[in-house]
């Protein structure tokens, strides 16, 4: 891990000067900055003395994506991120299943969660008890749950999926029946790819969602089709399928910014968190975003002032603490991805 040096208000401003979605305040001022900058440099020189790393998804603030963040990314990427340093200590600006993910992966090393809102509603909709009445109603079928999950839950299920390789192992699993969870958004999306590849599964999927992507709608794509004839609509495999047949790629967040990087295309509806829409125009400043994005009050709830306050005075509630037996269980559930990715 390289050390930040410190910055400078017009350093920090020079990043963050064309975001106008995703922020704090959604437009970064040079005066704004001023008063980011004391707390990006006392955080980078207490995570080097404690020997700790911080992980900032990509939907968090570009205060903290720029700032302080060692390594920036979707949830998966991230926590094997952490397993790659020899960091002791890991500071995860995310939400808590993703905090999950990074202790099971890597159960030697301390997990702290600095946003206060640390809830999700799609991997909050669905716990372990629940999984296990499923797998009563359903036993022949093989559960398969999407990483946005929390670690009770990815104990109890057979394997792990993410938005970018859930078609391929669902493909892959050897079992007719699947039930999948908690999205029932990409669920529905599931069954649409496995009858488009002429896979023939049957398909069972749980009622949760990620309230960010179940606003958007075809309409608003319609619409803005209409204004910017040449734009590409890129969208997440959590929205419904009304949205994500009309869109002209659908893949996880890593995904979508290595195709509007590719791409030649000039113009995009960006249709996920804002956070994403706030990393193009940072580093794309040449492609343009149009329409409107939504921001996730849960992981916009971290802040600096909060990873301040979990490296100088850490609560229990700030740290990532799992029951060994779950963890080992879970593992194995990630494991088995591992092997269907590698197969």
């Amino acid at each position: 891990m390289q050390t930040k040096k410190d910055i400078t208000p017009e350093e920090l401003y020079q990043i963050l000067h064309n975001v106008r979605v995703g922020g704090t305040v959604c437009k970064y001022t040079l005066k704004k900055c001023e008063e980011f900058v004391p707390l990006i440099n006392e955080i980078n020189q207490l995570k080097e003395e404690q020997d700790a790393v911080i992980l900032a998804h990509s939907y968090v603030s570009p205060e903290i994506v720029y700032g302080v963040a060692d390594f920036v990314g979707d949830s998966y990427a991230l926590s094997k991120d952490a397993m790659s340093t020899n960091a002791k200590k890991i500071i995860f600006a995310a939400v808590r299943f993703m905090g999950d993910t990074a202790q099971i992966l890597n159960p030697h090393k301390e997990v702290l969660i600095p946003g206060l809102l640390d809830g999700c509603t799609l991997a909050d909709a669905i716990n372990g008890e629940q999984v296990r009445q499923l797998r009563k109603e359903f036993p022949d079928y093989t559960f398969v749950c999407y990483i946005n999950t929390t670690a009770e839950v990815k104990a109890e299920c057979d394997v792990c999926v993410t938005s970018a390789n859930i078609y391929d192992i669902v493909e892959r699993i050897p079992n007719q029946k699947i039930y999948f969870l908690p999205d029932k958004l990409m669920g529905a999306n599931l069954i649409v790819e496995m009858k488009k590849r002429g896979i023939k599964k049957d398909i069972q999927f749980f009622n949760g969602i990620c309230y960010v992507h179940e606003e958007y709608t075809p309409e608003q794509i319609h619409k803005i089709r209409l204004e910017y004839p040449d734009a590409k609509v890129v969208s997440h495999p959590e929205c419904s399928p009304a949205v994500v047949e009309n869109s002209d790629f659908i893949g996880s967040t890593s995904q979508m910014l290595t195709y509007m990087k590719k791409t030649e295309a000039k113009e995009f509806l960006m249709l996920t968190e804002c956070g994403l829409s706030s990393r193009l125009e940072v580093e794309f400043p040449n492609k343009k975003l149009v329409g409107s994005c939504t921001l996730c009050k849960y992981m916009k709830s971290n802040t600096l002032e909060d990873i301040l306050r979990v490296l100088k005075s850490p609560t229990d509630r700030d740290r990532v603490i799992l029951d060994p037996k779950i963890r080992d269980r879970a593992y194995k559930t990630i494991e088995a991805m591992f092997r269907y990715v590698e197969g």
